[in-house]
């Protein structure tokens, strides 16, 4: 267990500058897409909150926040292979512009079951998916985020809201255990 965040011992992989650069130029190129049209934006818990709340100050279209709970991880540093839709409440997204949240996409499972949820129950105007970062090296499903901050190596990631065990989410930039 972690229980000083001075203990830990990180290389430092993308610094609060670089994250914070990026996310503003994911933001307006996001809301040029939009231009204008309200979207609904669907925020992956835990890990993408910090993100999602960086990218939407930058967005000048009318949208509304929702909150659901998907977990492929538990307390290990790999993905288990299986989604535990945690919560995964919605309103009526049927005619909305869509816009998921997630942390990263490393084995692609995570995104694709929430994808394929919302195609089978809704009939959204558009739907489009955003990661902060893309683990490419690691999938194992044909997922690709529309929109992207960064391309990572496979490496353990933590901090900017990634955690391991649920700690470490509040380090204000990304790196991994060394």
């Amino acid at each position: 267990m972690v229980t000083k965040l001075e203990d830990l011992k990180l290389n430092k992989l993308i610094s609060e500058e670089e994250l914070q650069t990026r996310i503003k130029e994911l933001g307006c190129e996001i809301d040029k897409y939009y231009n204008g049209e309200e979207v609904t934006v669907i925020c992956v818990l835990k890990g993408s909150v910090m993100f999602m709340v960086d990218l939407v100050k930058n967005f000048t279209m009318p949208m509304k926040m929702e909150f659901i709970r998907l977990s492929s991880y538990g307390s290990n540093m790999t993905s288990s292979g299986k989604v535990n839709a945690v919560d995964i409440s919605l309103p009526d997204l049927n005619d909305k512009n869509v816009l998921i949240i997630e942390d990263i996409v490393d084995t692609g499972l995570t995104a694709k079951f929430l994808l394929d949820f919302i195609a089978l129950n809704f009939r959204t105007k558009s739907t489009k998916f955003c990661s902060l970062l893309d683990k490419k090296c690691k999938r194992q499903v044909d997922v690709k985020p529309d929109y992207y901050g960064f391309d990572v190596d496979d490496v353990f990631l933590v901090g900017y809201g990634l955690d391991f065990d649920g700690y470490c989410r509040n380090i204000p930039y990304i790196g991994n255990a060394v």
